[in-house]
């Protein structure tokens, strides 16, 4: 029997120690286990948090697109081995950096090129204009990334599209598929659904995505009276003291080329908004062999593919490897747990999920149904302390 005493006392203790608002809700097999808010969603307001409040996802995103991909990928529309350029011929012809062994650095042709592989997995070499992780700042790989965006941003409104042509100018900063690099393969995902489909990516998730699993309060774009119940999202400035509520808000269809990331507005895909109920309808759907109330949206060997680890042993070190990533592969557009040990993870080998980079975190384990979905808005998130410790805890409850 389930008792979440510890996790109702470790949520109340975030706020507490200045956290502004924080939700989760637990779930196995159709069932909702646990769910609480706590905090306010507007402090100066002093508005509660509550069930209707919705939070900026930020990377985790990629949970719904890549699910997305995968159905497109099951209808038959794309193969893994597929050549990037068969989708965008601007990148027929990339290349790569090297270094020679007198230590300067030369642009080269690709050995191999970018496949639909390569993107879904992170390893095709292009990084976020703003740097995450992974190469850092000066390498010229994400120096290029930034002089192509800023030259997109200074021109006004662009699509997309227009997004991924000036991507395809940037030298790779490696080989496609010998190297993990968090960053624009995302971009290029929502271009491949476009390119699919003929619609824009925010449209065939909703469509496919969404609105089957009757997600209400999710969207890629504010609509109706999701505005008014987006939570702040604050700034955690020295002496743990929240600086004024970010100005900064998911964007409207006008200005579909912005988007809310990890560090603020960047160019491309616009990131989901959402909350802890609705997106456990999509958790609970992947933990639950794809089906959502006696209908399929996916199927269960797909999920399998989805989430098993693509990186090899020598990747997995070099690349995806921190505190925080402990114990993990990486699939499809999200994280695999392997190693119990490595992570201290008291969960379930096989589960799979990804992070937001405002807070947002999320998980579904198809061995028992079970999915855990946990969100708050801040930055910076603080995700290490915050999720590992709700992880441990949330698992130990059950």
């Amino acid at each position: 029997m389930s008792d979440f005493r510890n996790l109702d006392a470790l949520l109340q203790k975030y706020v507490d120690d200045g956290l502004p608002s924080c939700s989760c809700v637990i779930a196995r097999k159709g069932e909702i286990l646990y769910e609480n808010y706590f905090g306010q969603a507007d402090r100066e307001a002093g508005i509660p948090l509550t069930d209707r409040h919705v939070f900026r996802q930020a990377s985790l995103t990629k949970i719904a697109m890549y699910t997305t991909a995968m159905m497109l990928y099951e209808q038959g529309r794309f193969l893994m081995t597929d050549p990037l350029y068969e989708y965008f011929p601007e990148f027929r012809e990339s290349t790569k950096l090297v270094q020679k062994p007198n230590g300067e650095i030369a642009e080269v042709p690709v050995e191999h090129p970018i496949t639909v592989k390569h993107i879904f997995n992170m390893t095709c070499g292009l990084p976020y204009e703003m740097i995450i992780g992974g190469i850092p700042v000066h390498h010229p790989t994400a120096k290029a990334m930034a002089v192509q965006m800023q030259t997109l941003r200074a021109g006004g409104y662009f699509t997309l599209r227009e997004q991924i042509r000036a991507a395809a100018k940037v030298p790779l900063a490696f080989e496609p598929g010998t190297r993990f690099l968090y960053g624009f393969a995302s971009e290029l995902t929502a271009g491949l659904l476009e390119v699919l489909t003929g619609k824009p990516a925010e449209l065939v998730i909703r469509e496919m995505l969404f609105e089957p699993l009757e997600m209400d309060s999710s969207a890629n774009f504010l609509f109706g009276d999701l505005e008014s119940r987006l939570v702040k999202n604050y700034y955690l400035k020295p002496g743990k003291a929240l600086s004024d509520p970010d100005a900064l808000t998911v964007p409207d269809k006008a200005h579909e080329a912005l988007s809310v990331g990890p560090l603020g507005t960047v160019p491309g895909f616009s990131r989901v908004i959402t909350n802890c109920r609705d997106y456990t309808k999509l958790m609970q759907m992947l933990a639950n062999g794809g089906v959502y109330k006696g209908e399929k949206i996916i199927g269960r060997k797909t999920i399998d593919l989805l989430r098993q680890n693509t990186l090899p042993p020598h990747v997995l070190r070099e690349d995806f490897s921190n505190d925080y990533l402990a114990g993990y592969g990486y699939g499809y557009g999200m994280r695999t747990l392997l190693h119990r040990y490595e992570g201290q993870h008291n969960g379930f080998p096989g589960q799979f999920g990804w992070t937001g980079g405002s807070g947002t975190w999320a998980e579904a384990d198809p061995s028992t149904g079970l999915s855990v979905v946990y969100m708050h808005n801040l930055q910076p998130n603080l995700e290490e302390y915050h999720h590992l410790r709700m992880r441990a805890v949330a698992y130990g409850c059950l």
